[in-house]
């Protein structure tokens, strides 16, 4: 539920982008390090947007890598701990009958 409405709200960032983007068509001139040009406003807005959607994407796909190492370790820590403690011997067989009760301890009565 959370990846529709995640990816309604995108569509809404777009369709708003867009429409802003729509009505800013005057030509820009565009300072850029070593030259300068005159662009039309609507591809500097759209490709600002795009450009921050794919550094936004990867940083995203960055991320998720680290993650599954971080749990492919955890899960081969988790396996050898387990290895570590299971016991190396087999365990005693456990008797279904119960155990008598535990004698009480006799006391000396002192005759006189």
């Amino acid at each position: 539920m959370k990846a529709q409405w995640t990816f309604i709200l995108i569509l809404v960032f777009a369709l708003i982008t867009a429409i802003f983007a729509v009505f800013n068509v005057a030509p820009v001139r565009v300072h850029l390090i070593f030259t300068e040009t005159e662009l039309p406003l609507i591809l500097i807005i759209l490709g600002s947007t795009l450009l921050g959607g794919l550094i936004v994407g990867l940083i995203g796909v960055s991320r998720q890598f680290k993650l599954k190492k971080t749990i492919k370790q955890m899960e081969k820590q988790l396996v050898e701990l387990k290895q570590a403690s299971s016991p190396t011997a087999t365990p005693a067989i456990v008797s279904e009958q119960p155990s008598p009760a535990p004698a009480e301890p006799e006391t000396k009565q002192h005759v006189e």
